[in-house]
């Protein structure tokens, strides 16, 4: 693997090589490519940005925010992104990472999804969030050059990435479609699991216990 893509260093400590090395064991070449342009993009913009963040922590982050949908990491009923951040806190934790840096990291993956939030926190979760939806859905797409993107796809190809992806979403938790409500993955289990109708926040608020 390059150690050096578009002017950003991929992190080689043990730590983090020890991490790659999970998500290599445990996902999928679509998840090990994602998972470093997510780096890669959140890191470039970053740059840009001139924001000061720990490189280790962005890669790991990166490295674990898909991981939850893995059929070693899934757990019967968390939404995806809280059984990655899990993994990524049960991992930091055995090798005495400190608390703070730990719920960073964990923060980063919990909210990778979270449109609105996760962009206005630290810059580590910002910079998960923002390589998350500029890889996946071309968010402010023009602030990195042709080149840029061409340098980070060519190491890490995307190989009919748009959709593939969603049904890797889907797989990942169409055992538990209950935990995509209140967030973006319900998109996916409503266009392309059959029956699923997602539910809505009136009905809940209409049918409570409450007289009035």
């Amino acid at each position: 693997m390059p150690k050096n893509i578009a002017g950003i260093a991929i992190p080689d400590s043990s730590l983090a090589n020890e991490a790659a090395e999970l998500l290599r064991e445990h996902g999928t070449p679509l998840l090990w490519n994602h998972s470093h342009r997510v780096y890669l993009f959140g890191a470039l913009q970053g740059h840009q940005a001139g924001l000061r963040y720990d490189p280790e922590l962005l890669y790991i982050s990166a490295l674990f925010h898909d991981l939850g949908l893995t059929e070693k990491y899934r757990s019967p009923d968390k939404r995806f992104e809280v059984d990655g951040a899990n993994a990524a806190r049960s991992f930091l934790e055995q090798h005495g990472i400190s608390n703070e840096s730990t719920q960073l990291v964990w923060d980063a993956i919990a909210l990778h999804t979270t449109r609105g939030v996760a962009q206005y926190k630290e810059p580590v979760v910002a910079l998960v969030y923002h390589g998350v939806v500029f890889d996946v859905i071309g968010d402010h797409f023009e602030e990195l050059s042709e080149e840029t993107r061409s340098q980070v796809v060519s190491a890490f190809p995307r190989e009919g990435f748009k959709n593939k992806i969603l049904h890797a979403f889907l797989d990942g938790f169409r055992h538990k479609p209950e935990t995509t409500y209140g967030n973006i993955n319900s998109d996916v289990c409503e266009r392309y699991l059959p029956g699923y109708k997602r539910p809505n926040f009136c009905d809940f608020v209409l049918q409570s216990p409450w007289n009035e």
